[in-house]
């Protein structure tokens, strides 16, 4: 079966949405040894899970990015997107197909786990990852947990939600200080 596998940059206060930090996370980022190991798990997926606000901000950016080898895998896998508000979408230049999951996200999702394939990736949509994550969706939670602290910004978890158990998979520390660590959920 399929897993469905979250790839996201985080700071250490747990904030996915830093546009105060951004330019320490990029130059923290940009290493072969950080980008190596994000591109060895991204070739393991060929869908690809996004949220409105990400998707909205991929389609205008990577179709004409010469960032390789993830701008032809982005442009080129079946993306799907979770939005109860978006209307006609393609990707530019008609490159990849992209299909709206529909209301029920949860069950589409199933559903796809459930074919043959490789695995499905959601990349950014924090607040997509922690709901597939509290409806028991999500296979496995890979944190980029770079050593910045935000101070404001949108964080993964939000207060107020029920406890979820995580089984460290995997983990391992850059030489420049990005803890890269992969989580199975349970179900």
């Amino acid at each position: 079966m399929r897993k469905l596998v979250s790839h996201l940059i985080m700071t250490l206060d747990g904030v996915v949405q830093f546009d105060a930090v951004a330019d320490s996370i990029v130059r923290l980022r940009d290493t072969d040894e950080v980008l190596a190991d994000f591109f060895g798990k991204v070739a393991e997926e060929d869908a690809m899970v996004l949220g409105r606000v990400t998707y909205e901000e991929w389609a205008g950016y990577w179709p004409t990015s010469e960032v390789q080898p993830f701008a032809d895998h982005i442009n080129n896998v079946a993306k799907y997107v979770a939005s109860r508000t978006l209307g006609n979408m393609s990707w530019p230049a008609g490159r990849g197909s992209v299909t709206l999951l529909g209301d029920d996200v949860v069950s589409a999702l199933t559903k796809m786990k459930q074919q043959p394939g490789r695995n499905i990736g959601i990349h950014g949509s924090g607040t997509l990852v922690e709901s597939l994550l509290h409806a028991g969706v999500l296979d496995e939670l890979r944190l980029e947990i770079y050593p910045v602290i935000a101070g404001t910004g949108a964080r993964l978890f939000r207060a107020g939600r029920s406890p979820k158990n995580l089984q460290l998979v995997d983990s391992k520390t850059t030489r420049n200080g990005v803890v890269i660590a992969t989580y199975g959920c349970e179900g």
